[in-house]
């Protein structure tokens, strides 16, 4: 994946909360192989019972939604289906843990944004989409004409920023580890197996 400093295009409002990883790709399309693409099953079942539904209509970079999104199972399959649908960041006042954790391994931002902040946004919104500008590194974005600042876990914005997942960024410090392990061995021989 490429990591990113900006980006600017749609921005769309879902005011719903505790959307789950269950809703976001339901477990029967998971057998499908990801380089296929996940993007069309996202939301599957929320946008086929409505077909106004604001995604169904429109494919933003920007999400705004409610409280305690990418909560439920760890899927990372969720974050898949985001990605593959052109999603690239959203913006919530909560999330699930381990999703927030995968969103960043595959380079989608999530946002953490106080609630009245968020409804603000969502009433700019309403039912259409609107300009976003997000800047990573300033932890700023405009939508629908506001303003907003973000704060992120700086290691989050290193990841996003270069491209990197855990083991990339683990990667980072493989000169580090080797001469830890090589002074480790050297003071600590007895601990080794023997050959």
């Amino acid at each position: 994946m490429s990591g990113w400093e900006t980006m600017e295009g749609a921005a769309a409002g879902l005011p719903v909360e505790n959307i789950d990883t269950d809703q976001l790709i339901p477990a029967r399309f998971m057998s499908t192989p990801r380089s296929e693409g996940y993007g069309g099953y996202l939301l599957h079942d929320v946008r086929q019972d409505h077909p106004d539904h604001v995604l169904n209509r429109t494919t933003p970079i920007v999400l705004v939604t409610r409280r305690n999104f990418g909560s439920g199972s760890s899927r990372e399959a969720a974050v898949y289906a985001l990605v593959d649908f052109g999603i690239r960041a959203v913006f919530a006042p909560s999330f699930g843990d381990i999703f927030s954790g995968n969103a960043v391994n595959n380079g989608l931002l999530p946002a953490r944004l106080p609630e009245d902040v968020i409804e603000k946004l969502l009433t700019d919104l309403g039912e259409v989409t609107a300009d976003a500008h997000v800047d990573l590194i300033a932890g700023t974005a405009r939508i629908a004409g506001r303003d907003v600042h973000f704060d992120l876990n700086p290691v989050w914005r290193e990841k996003l920023h270069n491209g990197w997942d855990d083991i990339d960024l683990t990667a980072q410090y493989a000169d580090a580890i080797a001469t830890f392990r090589a002074d480790r061995v050297s003071r600590h021989g007895w601990m080794l197996p023997v050959k």
